[in-house]
């Protein structure tokens, strides 16, 4: 990949970023605790940890996403390479694994009702998203390769990679 390449896909995973993340894990979140007036104060510090670790992940798959599968996680902009490495090693689904961390974290910063149920509405939404449409995408795009990464690693729950039963 020549300068002009990588330059084109940073670019690209860092307009995704501020758009489609930061709405659903930042802008999102602040209208919910916002809306009802005044300024949301953090009162649970330990889930500045979860935030960070959430954020933290993120931006390892987005690297590992680019460096390794030289795509965004945008379907629209996808890896063209199949990614079983870094966080993806652990758990299918590593990006929303950080981003529901993330979003998870703010409701108990905030101690916030309505962020927790935001937050439920959210895994439900991607674990359908992941169910209907990048399982079966995923499936056609890359075969047995992708079988045999599902039999093998966890949709959600983080855990060692156990052996292929093949």
């Amino acid at each position: 990949m020549n300068w002009q390449q990588r330059l084109s896909l940073g670019l690209r995973n860092l307009l995704f970023m501020v758009v489609v993340p930061a709405s659903g894990a930042v802008y999102g979140p602040w209208w919910i605790l916002a809306r009802e007036g005044g300024s949301p104060r953090p009162v649970a510090w330990p889930a500045v940890a979860f935030i960070l670790i959430g954020v933290a992940l993120y931006l390892w798959c987005v690297l590992v996403f680019a460096a390794v599968g030289q795509g965004t996680p945008a379907p629209w902009d996808a890896p063209r390479q199949f990614v079983a490495v870094g966080p993806s090693r652990w758990t299918r689904n590593p990006l929303y694994v950080a981003a529901l961390l993330l979003i998870g974290g703010e409701a108990w910063l905030f101690f916030s009702l309505q962020l927790l149920l935001y937050t439920a509405a959210l895994a439900l939404g991607v674990h359908l998203f992941v169910v209907g449409y990048e399982e079966p995408t995923l499936l056609r795009q890359f075969g047995e390769r992708y079988a045999a990464y599902r039999r093998t690693v966890s949709r959600w729950i983080p855990h060692m990679p156990r052996a292929s039963s093949d």
